[in-house]
């Protein structure tokens, strides 16, 4: 007997249903063709023992099970279940109706109960838009899939649950999440504020700009000056998620199956890979290529702390997904493409001692190691990083003042409104969200400067030894300022602050 049932394989961030084909003939043997890997060739082994552990078992006939289409690649354990009702089905052992209408996905146990799956999201998505009615998947990934509206998602303990719902021996409520009610209740402000902070005003203020405009930054700075407690702080104060946004990032983290029970990813991302990674855990890759760090920040935060002790190599593949916010990758039959729009926040030591060249600092190191250990950062990489900002400790009296700092509420506020007066000056532009984006012609007309301005920069330029690559990073964060002042024209005193925020760009910066 020939039996169709349905499955999904996941491809990027994107899935495509699987038609899985069982028939059942004369002969013996097991046959399973359409180029699955090796986790899916030993599932006879699991669906065997599962089926005989629940009161069923594999006909002795020959099996051909066709995954198709046959030249797309299978990969992972969670074509199980698919694979057990459909030989169930083909033996006349499952009597139903029902296989045409449903998704049907999930690891087997031996015991018959179900292992949550990777993608569940994507593939609820893509289910939705082939006009199945459902989709059956352990109950562990049915929040995250019931947040796609019009289709029905059953969350599943077992295998016998499964065959008495498609026998209707059994009646299983569908897994139901209003996805607009859970966005508004776990979109609520990160745990980590602003307000908890002693002094560095400056740098608050530099990291408000950068939220504001989306630019990447970078702390250098004594250890113990509050680097790492500043940025992870900055998610506090970036515009709350869209519902889009959230789907997207959700997308992501589902493909890595970092979602299954906490649903959609209300939060935006702060990813933090230790300066030990590789290159193709910061991007992505492998042979069956996953989303990299790069691509779990998207819409979110990427902290590289230490960044001169990343590996050089490792660093310089981030310059193309920074500039293109998305990462391509190939490989010998097939590429695949994962969205990569982060922030970048980085931190560094000034040198190998952590400390300035400075009369009161424990250690000192010459001008000369200073300025080999910031070479270990690339030019062409730091022309990527608009702010650059000198953390310095804070002094006693403010560590011991008890009052609290300005909450991250709100500062989202103002970065929020800045952020409002961005995407309405880049409605008409598709690729455009925030200032930081911005090419040699939106910097032509957005960020026009009148004599005095004009005559301030080019001063600062030629005083401060600034570097030519410093000239639009200047430009697009005085065009921040402005955006949180709410004024339309850039002020000279908005290129001053500007100008204060491209330290490594100048000459004698090591003394």
């Amino acid at each position: 007997m020939l039996t169709k049932i349905y499955s999904s394989a996941v491809f990027g961030i994107d899935a495509s249903t699987i038609t899985v084909e069982v028939n059942i003939g004369k002969g013996v043997g097991y046959h399973l063709v359409g180029l699955p890997d090796n986790a899916i060739r030993e599932s006879n082994f699991r669906i065997s023992a599962a089926l005989q552990n629940n009161g069923y078992k594999v006909p002795g006939k020959k099996i051909t099970i066709n995954m198709a289409p046959a030249d797309m690649r299978k990969e992972g354990s969670a074509y199980d279940l698919t694979l057990a009702i459909g030989v169930l089905h083909a033996s006349e052992q499952l009597q139903t109706e029902k296989l045409d209408d449903y998704i049907i996905m999930g690891e087997l146990s031996l015991d018959g109960s179900l292992q949550p799956i990777k993608g569940a999201l994507p593939i609820a998505i893509q289910a939705q838009k082939d006009g199945f009615k459902g989709f059956i998947l352990p109950k562990d990934n049915a929040q995250e899939a019931a947040i796609v509206n019009g289709l029905e998602v059953y969350g599943m303990d077992n295998l016998l649950e499964v065959i008495g719902f498609l026998e209707g021996k059994n009646e299983v409520a569908p897994f139901r999440v209003d996805s607009q009610a859970y966005f508004a209740t776990e979109s609520a402000m990160p745990i980590h504020d602003f307000s908890e902070v002693k002094g560095q005003e400056s740098i608050k203020r530099a990291m408000e700009i950068a939220a504001a405009g989306g630019h990447n930054i970078i702390l250098i700075g004594p250890p113990g000056a509050g680097k790492t407690m500043l940025a992870k702080r900055l998610p506090s104060i970036l515009p709350p998620m869209s519902l889009d946004e959230a789907l997207e990032t959700t997308k992501i983290h589902s493909v890595v199956g970092k979602v299954q029970n906490q649903g959609l990813v209300a939060q935006r991302p702060f990813r933090n890979p230790h300066h030990s990674s590789s290159d193709i855990a910061l991007v992505g890759g492998g042979s069956y290529p996953q989303p990299g760090e790069i691509s779990l920040a998207h819409n979110g935060v990427l902290f590289l702390d230490e960044l001169p002790e990343f590996k050089r190599g490792v660093l310089e593949v981030m310059r193309q997904p920074l500039e293109d916010r998305e990462v391509t990758i190939s490989r010998a039959r097939f590429t695949v493409t994962y969205p990569c729009s982060f922030m970048l926040v980085a931190s560094m030591n000034p040198s190998p001692s952590g400390y300035f060249n400075e009369p009161g600092a424990p250690v000192t190191s010459t001008p000369a190691e200073m300025q080999r250990y910031l070479n270990r950062i690339s030019g062409p990489l730091l022309d990527r990083i608009d702010i650059h900002i000198e953390v310095t400790p804070v002094p006693f009296e403010k560590l011991s003042d008890d009052r609290r700092g300005e909450p991250s509420a709100l500062i989202r506020e103002r970065v929020t409104q800045a952020r409002d007066i961005q995407t309405q000056r880049f409605k008409t532009q598709e690729s455009l969200h925030y200032n930081a984006q911005m090419g040699p012609k939106q910097i032509s007309e957005y960020c026009a400067l009148d004599q005095t301005a004009k005559n301030l920069l080019k001063d600062a330029m030629e005083r401060l030894n600034l570097s030519a690559r410093a000239y639009d990073r200047i430009l697009k964060v005085s065009r921040t300022i402005a955006d949180l002042e709410a004024v339309k024209d850039i002020s000279p005193s908005h290129i001053a602050e500007a100008i204060q925020y491209r330290s490594l760009d100048r000459d004698g910066w090591l003394g």
